[in-house]
């Protein structure tokens, strides 16, 4: 009896060709699992393909709300974006596949799993090291790190073992999708001079051809958590879909970035995030309302903190953990309504309220009813600026010294 392994399965070019180089070089009964976070491509479809490419059963998870849940909401909580930009899709489901992955080779009986990641990607990272921290016991095989074929050798493998494949060599973009974002690399793209073109995206329209009248929508949230759009209660799921379309279709959340890999490398990179950028605006803004300054400091700083472990694959480690912590902890009082203007690929906050607002009118009008004591000032001023007062008087420089106007 043949090892199983179990393949992460994409039903891409390099899962696909993955198949058939695990079963004939290795020798492995091959298991092809779809962890469904949000895919184009229908079960149906992806099975037909996996027992084509060579495997002895294909299993399908869907993990759609998990994934929206328990992934993408809590970094939505931490702000995060990778290095200003990045929404992290990518990097979030892989902790999610990688948990299935083990979870199916204990049912299968496997002795090893497998994943269609280059040797120079972030993914074969994050894949992995998840592994390693949820079933250490298990072996990892990543066959597109052993062979020596390029993208064009991986096409010609496909299409001489007859392996169904959706790629062509007119159109050899990378891309991987779920219901957060929409990532795309290699082609044209690798030379970050070129501009993309225009068969690049598929969820957003260029802002040049979006509507000329905005649209707007109302999210409310509850404890940090999306929980409506525009007074309706919705479930996880159907909010980013529904905010995918409706942003999408105003030219929101394209995202063109060069970026610095894990393994050290730079990449460009082309993302497509509506929900995500509109979302983590929202959020922004209504911590805006509820977060005291110290709170929404510190949190900024912990936002780009919480990216690095996301997209450096240590989900399941104790450094998250505990930063996931303290940002659950800041959420208590984010509970509110924020209105977002989507116009021309860009989403704005126009409008936000809660009940548990840092915002008092009395304190913050210039017009009749305000309460601030102005006279307080003078004394908080004399206060605020005693020490730099004090340095000032003991170590004043000297007329001619060129500190005194340039400090």
């Amino acid at each position: 009896m043949p090892e199983k392994i179990v393949l992460a399965y994409s039903g891409g070019l390099d899962t696909s060709v993955a198949i058939r180089w695990l079963k004939e070089e290795r020798g492995y009964d091959v298991v092809a699992l779809t962890v469904d976070v949000g895919m184009d491509r229908s079960r149906e479809e992806l099975q037909s393909r996996a027992m084509a490419a060579g495997a002895s059963r294909h299993v399908w998870q869907d993990a759609q709300e998990t994934f929206i849940r328990h992934f993408a909401f809590p970094a939505l909580l931490a702000g995060a974006r990778y290095q200003g930009h990045y929404t992290l899709a990518t990097a979030l489901s892989r902790p999610l596949i990688a948990r299935e992955m083990v979870a199916v080779a204990r049912d299968e009986g496997a002795s090893a799993v497998a994943h269609g990641c280059t040797g120079k990607g972030n993914d074969q990272v994050r894949l992995d090291v998840s592994v390693q921290a949820l079933a250490p016991d298990l072996k990892v095989v990543a066959p597109l790190r052993e062979w020596e074929m390029d993208r064009e050798s991986e096409i010609a493998y496909a299409q001489e073992h007859a392996i169904p494949i959706n790629v062509t060599k007119a159109s050899p973009y990378s891309i991987d999708e779920n219901l957060w974002g929409r990532s795309v690399e290699t082609g044209v793209l690798e030379d970050p001079w070129v501009e993309p073109p225009t068969d690049v995206y598929a969820w957003t329209k260029s802002p040049a051809e979006a509507p000329n009248d905005p649209a707007y929508v109302e999210i409310g949230f509850d404890r940090g958590l999306p929980v409506s759009l525009d007074g309706e209660t919705i479930d996880p799921v159907a909010l980013v879909k529904r905010l995918n379309t409706l942003a999408g279709e105003h030219g929101v959340g394209r995202i063109d970035s060069v970026e610095d890999r894990l393994v050290g490398i730079k990449s460009r990179e082309i993302y497509e995030a509506p929900a995500g950028i509109t979302l983590l605006v929202a959020h922004e803004a209504l911590e805006s309302l509820t977060l005291s300054k110290e709170q929404r400091r510190l949190k900024a700083r912990l936002a780009e903190e919480y990216a690095e472990v996301v997209y450096n694959g240590l989900w399941f480690s104790a450094h998250h953990r505990d930063l996931a912590a303290y940002i659950q902890s800041t959420q208590r009082h984010v509970t509110g309504t924020v209105r977002i203007k989507l116009h021309k690929g860009s989403a704005g906050a126009v409008g936000r309220k809660s009940p548990k607002s840092l915002y008092d009118f009395s304190l913050a009008t210039y017009d009749k009813g305000d309460a601030f004591d102005r006279t307080a000032a003078v004394g908080f001023i004399s206060i605020w600026g005693l020490p730099v007062r004090v340095q000032a008087q003991a170590q004043t420089p000297a007329e001619n010294d060129d500190d005194a106007l340039n400090p």
